[in-house]
């Protein structure tokens, strides 16, 4: 081999390492999550060589003056019912029992149906709360009670009626497994974080399973993965493997990590990696968040009156405290934070989705939800804290032809209530048609709410971009709207 054969395969070999993934980089290196944070820990000590680069989630000012700092999004996973939770029609009340009009199901296509199927009106009550006089369906007792706070959306639109692609849709813009990045990893990459001891982007779950579309849904695709969501466990510890290995003492992990450290801001100087400086800066995060993750997760220093408001107990894997840890970590400065809720998907096999089911669910997460909300405002959080109750699609004002009657997915109307940083209270956006089919009023597409979502954030999505393969990408794809009417 000539000099010039040696010279072209050491540019290859650079090539090579600017387009390794952050898995293979952790793995050259053989460190685990609770590794890195013992180097920060001895970097702490003066064992470890300096820190090298910027933090990746260091707070940045946005493009425009933000209504918003932080979001909590809980995604009721399965997709709820509007017309037994948020829009009544007695039109549909009276068409109970008859054939759906052709003029409605003509070309579409349905998960379940097939053929004729009839109208199903509601068996659930609705009654008007608050000054506002929202009308909301009685398995939400407690969300009658923050009327007068939220914006209620009637008007949702998506594009996607099975299940995975529909929640990939909402959380990253895409109905594909493309590797794109989630709302969350959008927002940190844009603004950054306020928290210099917990991640930026959390994500907490509850529910008998894992969301459909698993990690996709806090991935950070093609940004660099100091963006992509931490997901929390319950219990003292949150993360798995952050404390430090039995039977290895300071000095032995002391020396190995000092040169870890010493080698990755080498190889960062050398090929100038953006993963390079996210391994660097995990290291600093995970040290940090050894003690304050235990901390966080340590609800005993709750008072008796908060934990009674969300319904919380100590110690527990639940929505109720799940929404207690997400007022927990924003008051810590974290940016985003993602609450799943699973088992909303109520079709009518064994159970009809307009009875126990839904009461059963709608039980585990309206008092905790409502107060999240009453809890902010009293702590002068609401203000400027986003908060977004959702799941990926709505149902059909028909039932399925099943043995109790169900209602199918559907992407032509569907409802979610939005609360604080900026959004209107007591207000009502948006109609559908008599018997809650097609959206007729102000209808709001998934990507005008992720254009909004952002410019409460005082970011333009049509600005927000990343460079990848060759295009600029954005959260909203070539799509999306601001909805001014939802901003107070």
């Amino acid at each position: 081999m000539n000099e010039r054969q040696r010279l072209q395969l050491k540019q290859l070999d650079a090539a090579h390492t600017l387009g390794q993934t952050r898995r293979q980089l952790f793995a050259d290196a053989g460190l685990s999550v609770g590794s890195i944070a013992l180097a920060s820990l001895l970097a702490c000590d003066g064992a470890a060589a300096p820190v090298v680069g910027k933090n990746p989630l260091a707070a940045r000012p946005p493009h425009f003056a933000a209504k918003a700092k932080r979001v909590i999004f809980m995604f009721m996973a399965g997709g709820p019912s509007q017309l037994e939770l948020f829009d009544p029609k007695p039109k549909l009340q009276e068409l109970d029992g008859q054939v759906v009009p052709q003029e409605f199901t003509k070309g579409k296509r349905f998960a379940f149906i097939k053929g004729t199927a009839k109208l199903v009106g509601t068996r659930r009550e609705f009654t008007k709360h608050g000054q506002c006089g929202m009308e909301l369906g009685d398995p939400l007792p407690h969300l009658g009670s923050i009327a007068d706070d939220i914006t209620l959306v009637r008007s949702m639109k998506t594009d996607v009626f099975n299940h995975g692609p529909a929640k990939l849709f909402v959380n990253t813009g895409s109905p594909q497994f493309s590797g794109r990045p989630s709302m969350g990893s959008w927002v940190t990459y844009g603004i950054g974080s306020e928290s210099q001891d917990l991640p930026g982007f959390v994500v907490l779950q509850s529910g008998p399973r894992g969301p459909r579309g698993g990690s996709s849904l806090w991935a950070s695709g093609f940004l660099p993965t100091s963006y992509q969501g931490v997901p929390f466990l319950s219990g003292p510890e949150p993360i798995l493997n952050l404390s430090n290995p039995p039977g290895v003492d300071r000095k032995q992990q002391g020396d190995f990590f000092a040169a870890v450290r010493e080698l990755n801001g080498a190889h960062l100087d050398t090929v100038g990696d953006q993963e390079i400086a996210t391994r660097i800066a995990a290291y600093e995060m995970a040290y940090r968040m050894q003690s304050s993750a235990p901390e966080l997760m340590d609800l005993s220093d709750e008072t008796e009156e908060t934990l009674k408001l969300y319904g919380a107990t100590p110690g527990q894997t639940s929505f109720a405290n799940n929404c207690l840890l997400a007022r927990r970590l924003i008051e810590r400065g974290t940016r985003f934070v993602q609450l799943y809720h699973t088992d909303w998907d109520h079709h009518g096999n064994k159970e009809t989705h307009l009875g126990e089911p839904l009461t059963k669910i709608c039980g585990e997460v309206d008092q905790p939800a409502a107060a999240l909300v009453k809890d902010l405002k009293q702590r002068g959080l609401l203000k400027d804290t986003l908060v977004v109750w959702s799941g990926e699609f709505g149902r059909t004002p028909m039932g399925e032809p099943r043995e109790l009657v169900g209602r199918d997915h559907h992407i032509d109307a569907n409802s979610l209530w939005m609360a604080g940083g900026g959004i209107k209270a007591g207000y009502v956006h948006g109609k559908t048609d008599e018997i809650g089919y097609n959206t007729v009023e102000d209808t709001v597409h998934v990507h005008d709410l992720q254009a909004t979502i952002l410019h409460l954030l005082g970011l333009d999505h049509l600005k927000l971009t990343y460079k990848f393969q060759g295009r600029n990408f954005r959260l909203t794809d070539v799509h999306g709207e601001v909805v001014h009417k939802l901003l107070a």
